[in-house]
């Protein structure tokens, strides 16, 4: 059974999360820990979220105010979405980004941006493609969703 956290709540998990979206995205692990850290503070952004499988990390994303594209007026984004290999399939970045939404919505925030390479994938959970973005890696898509 997957059980979604949010970090701010249970603190003690931030060292091994910040270990393992550093490990899956190539970004230094003290830069999401400070982040996680700050997610703390009881402000809506940053935010992080891990899905745990018997107490394991199987996916997690994050809110912040930019993923690193040009359009810093298109805040908050979710970023960081990734799913274990052997958890795909389950319904876990479906469960992730659905949690995510209703709890930035019960923050006040009922509009959130994601920027990615996908095409296809977020439609699915009802995510709109809004703009091509130019971001660190090139172009990608950056996409909305208004809860």
């Amino acid at each position: 059974m997957i059980k979604i956290i949010d970090l701010s709540e249970v603190s003690e998990l931030i060292p091994d999360a910040a270990r393992w979206f550093s490990y899956k995205w190539g970004i230094d692990a003290e830069t999401y820990k400070e982040s996680m850290e700050s997610s703390c503070e009881d402000n809506a952004v940053p935010r992080w979220y891990v899905a745990l499988i018997n107490g394991t990390i199987a996916g997690g994303l994050g809110v912040i105010e930019n993923d690193f594209h040009e359009r810093k007026d298109l805040a908050p984004n979710v970023c960081g979405l990734y799913v274990e290999e052997k958890y795909r399939g389950r319904g876990i970045a479906g469960e992730l980004l659905g949690y995510v939404c209703k709890d930035m919505k019960k923050r006040g925030i009922d509009t959130l941006y994601l920027s990615t390479d996908h095409t296809g994938f977020y439609e699915k959970f009802g995510w709109e493609f809004l703009t091509m973005v130019k971001s660190n890696d090139g172009e990608s898509r950056l996409y909305i969703k208004k809860n």
